[in-house]
């Protein structure tokens, strides 16, 4: 026996454990679809993801072993972004992620529903459906499934609503009390009159810190627990299409991170040029600069300023592109192969349609984890600019009378 054919020994053997048994009436496209969504897939989804395992490790291993303490550069304030969040933080966090938990049975039934009325109120003869000890006709039936799907809808509803409130109300707490333990730090130096960049970290810099304090945890707890209630949602439907929505995954995984590290390395050089025009207006409104000098600077500093920001815009839109079209390709295998398993009567319509509605919402939660690397990775650039601005103040600070701020922090 040949090597590709213990290949598709091997091939049908998976095939039949999920399910799938080939006969003479198979359709020939029907073949490499299995291959791609049983066999290619898993494997490169197997492969990047245990690249990406040893990395991370490898990563963690070689750090020093010893690490020296790093200077508190903020007064009352970590110097590493996860540690600030979750010390002032802590208790709220727990709440959030007990809210996004509750949320995923919800989930799981607004899904289930719809499959129910297509299926069993729509598409079926078996009237009356006794239930308990009340009958109902296809009518009554129809609106009782429909009545519990409006609930269903209204509890996901009223719970994101709860969520998102108070998820707003831990961003703008830790938000405030940041900037009073940055403005603080800023007024604890002698030559802060020279430190025109406050204005623009106090302003701008901060403010998607604050945004990340209340999705530091609840967010990937949350977005994640749908994915994984969706994708058991759809294995529980077919284990092929479940498999089949986990087809582009991997090109996701590989293109879409390497991708945002070069948006990274940009937005860390927008953050310096904003400094440094900020450097420069502070020089010219104290009258520290004359001449045509100044302008010709100024202007050369707008010309960076738009060329970096083109940079990251034409990134980030391709970013969002390339992923809106990978995850395109994933319904056109749920019309094909889940059409073909309707007509041969593997499953029935009402559940390929519950796996489309249900893939609609896989794409969301698989973006907003995308899109929580990316808000990761630039606030921790934030966040190290600030702490990194503020250690050049406390390698200069001089022992100055205390103001009360630590008070103020304190209270906030």
């Amino acid at each position: 026996m040949s090597l590709l054919d213990r290949y598709h020994d091997v091939f049908h053997k998976i095939s039949a454990t999920f399910g799938y048994h080939y006969h003479e009436s198979t359709p020939d496209w029907v073949h490499p679809f299995l291959h791609l969504i049983l066999v290619l897939a898993p494997a490169l989804l197997t492969a990047v993801t245990g690249f990406l395992t040893i990395r991370f490790i490898l990563k963690q291993w070689r750090r020093p072993r010893v690490v020296t303490p790093q200077r508190d550069w903020i007064r009352g304030l970590d110097p590493r972004l996860f540690n600030a969040v979750l010390r002032h933080s802590r208790k709220q966090q727990a709440l959030m992620i007990t809210l996004s938990l509750i949320a995923m049975p919800i989930l799981y039934l607004t899904l289930e529903l719809p499959k129910q009325i297509v299926n069993n109120a729509l598409d079926s003869d078996r009237f009356p459906v006794r239930f308990w000890d009340y009958e109902f006709d296809q009518v009554a039936f129809l609106l009782v499934l429909c009545g519990l799907y409006l609930f269903a809808i209204i509890l996901s509803g009223l719970n994101k609503y709860i969520l998102n409130v108070f998820k707003g109300y831990v961003a703008e707490r830790f938000l405030r009390r940041f900037r009073l333990l940055v403005f603080r730090q800023w007024r604890s130096d002698p030559d802060s009159k020279n430190q025109s960049e406050i204005v623009p970290i106090l302003a701008q810099e901060v403010e998607p810190i604050g945004g990340f304090a209340a999705d530091v945890l609840t967010l990937p707890i949350m977005q994640g627990g749908t994915l994984a209630t969706i994708l058991l949602f759809m294995f529980m439907q077919d284990p092929v299409l479940g498999a089949a929505a986990l087809t582009v995954l991997p090109i996701q995984l590989i293109l879409l991170p390497k991708l945002q590290r070069r948006v990274n390395i940009l937005s860390r050089k927008r953050i310096s040029e904003v400094r440094q025009l900020g450097r420069l207006l502070s020089d010219q409104l104290r009258g520290e600069a004359a001449g045509s000098q100044p302008l010709l600077r100024t202007s050369t500093s707008f010309r960076e300023l738009e060329q970096v920001r083109r940079r990251i815009f034409h990134l980030k839109f391709f970013i969002k592109s390339l992923n809106n079209f990978l995850t395109a390709l994933t319904p056109f295998l749920f019309y094909s192969l889940g059409g073909y398993f309707v007509i041969e009567g593997r499953i029935s319509l009402g559940a390929l349609v519950a796996v489309l509605a249900a893939h609609k919402d896989f794409s969301a939660p698989l973006k907003e984890l995308f899109r929580y690397y990316q808000t990761l990775e630039d606030t921790r650039i934030r966040y190290h600019e600030i702490t990194t601005f503020f250690s050049k103040v406390e390698a200069n600070r001089k022992e100055v009378p205390r103001h009360d701020f630590a008070l103020e922090v304190v209270h906030a």
